[in-house]
């Protein structure tokens, strides 16, 4: 696939999976025997970790800072903003307002991502959660 259908991919699952609040179409971005470094080893991993965010951050509001492409690869900048409404990594709901940022780094194949990595600011988030204290 090209650079631009494959950056294309990334967007779209990005609008119609968490845009849209929609773990049930998950299968359709992910290959069967992906490699998600850090993260779930399977689907239904990774609907149990999106549905979880989805319960803690109901409101939560997806912004793509940034795409960037090449060869098999995309990178996707993106921030969240939300309000604490329900338990997240044991940290009871809190009513705050949140937000944080990450990048993804996507490697498509067949116009589905075989090997993902992401890194994400949680110092910053359980932070303003109040989970760990600010220096």
């Amino acid at each position: 696939m090209s650079v631009e259908k494959n950056k294309a991919i990334v967007k779209r699952y990005f609008e119609q999976v968490w845009g849209d609040q929609r773990p049930d179409r998950l299968a359709e971005y992910w290959e069967e025997d992906f490699v998600y470094h850090d993260g779930p080893s399977n689907i239904e991993g990774l609907k149990t970790g999106l549905t979880a965010f989805l319960n803690a951050f109901a409101d939560f509001r997806f912004t793509n800072d940034l795409f960037i492409a090449e060869g098999d690869k995309v990178v996707a900048r993106w921030t969240i903003d939300a309000t604490h409404q329900g338990d997240f990594m044991r940290v009871p709901a809190t009513g705050k307002q949140i937000k944080f940022s990450g990048i993804s780094i996507f490697r498509l194949s067949n116009g589905k991502f075989v090997e993902v990595w992401t890194s994400v600011d949680n110092l910053v988030l359980m932070q303003q959660l109040g989970a760990i204290p600010i220096p």
